[in-house]
């Protein structure tokens, strides 16, 4: 089973669209719609292992222009 977290993203003024287009060509996300209220992104992600969603976060998501901070949540079944 793989994993999943969603992934909360504060962009830079205007470009939470541009954002969002971006990540979600990234491998390994499966959904970025920008939205309104304290984050302008919200991403959802998934990835073999704990460590390979957290590469994916750090090289890819982090290195697309405009964004000044993400919040990674990671999904648990209960």
């Amino acid at each position: 089973m793989a994993v999943q977290a969603y992934i909360l993203v504060q962009t830079e003024v205007g470009k939470a669209a541009d954002v969002a287009t971006a990540i979600a060509a990234i491998d390994g996300v499966t959904l970025a719609e920008d939205v309104t209220g304290p984050y302008d992104v919200i991403v959802r992600a998934e990835g073999p292992t704990v460590d390979e969603l957290g590469a994916l976060v750090v090289t890819r998501v982090q290195g697309v222009p405009g964004i000044t901070r993400t919040l990674t949540c990671p999904i648990v079944r209960i």
